[in-house]
């Protein structure tokens, strides 16, 4: 059955890079047309949300820098240890709905520190999974499109990574003690 799976997961992308083509080939579609102007689209759409994520990149650069991450954890430390959350990885909860690359950084400095078989170890993996990039989103998507009032996302997207946090601790809990 490993095999089974090893072999459909070689070969998954190159059979959709023909598939794909000679379904719309046979479709009528003009495919390599169609792939210029998406790729045309893209790279406008790229250009476009520039700004928002050099701005987002620099805040966080700001924020880490300056202390103002480590001051945060350290005075919220005694609240998370009454509900049970390790203070090792708010660095990391902080960080992950902010960036995703910053989030990886901090999760594998985790990871290195603690090793990948500890309970910081596994609560940062499950965390870095379950948990999303809440600003990233609405600065660099949102912003790409003019969306300008995005206040119940950002509410949601908040709220959403707070229950992801708290499941995975307790996820962790549950299956690694």
């Amino acid at each position: 059955m490993t095999g089974l799976i090893l072999e459909l997961s070689r070969w998954a992308i190159p059979f959709l890079l023909f598939f794909i083509p000679s379904l719309g080939f046979l479709r009528g579609v003009r495919v390599y047309e169609a792939f210029v102007a998406g790729a045309e689209d893209g790279f406008k759409v790229a250009v476009k949300i520039i700004p928002f994520l050099v701005g987002m990149l620099v805040a966080i650069g700001v924020f880490r820098a300056s202390g103002a991450m480590d001051l945060l954890a350290h005075a919220l430390d005694p609240v998370l240890r009454l509900a049970g959350i390790p203070g090792e990885v708010l660095p990391l909860a902080i960080l992950r709905p902010l960036s995703g690359g910053g989030a990886l950084g901090v999760a594998a400095e985790l990871i290195s520190e603690y090793g990948p078989d500890s309970f910081i170890g596994r609560l940062a993996s499950v965390m870095q999974g379950s948990t999303d990039t809440t600003f990233y989103v609405l600065t660099v998507y949102f912003g790409s499109v003019g969306i300008r009032r995005y206040r119940y996302a950002l509410a949601l997207g908040l709220i959403a990574d707070v229950s992801s946090l708290l499941a995975a601790v307790a996820i962790c809990r549950i299956m690694f003690g």
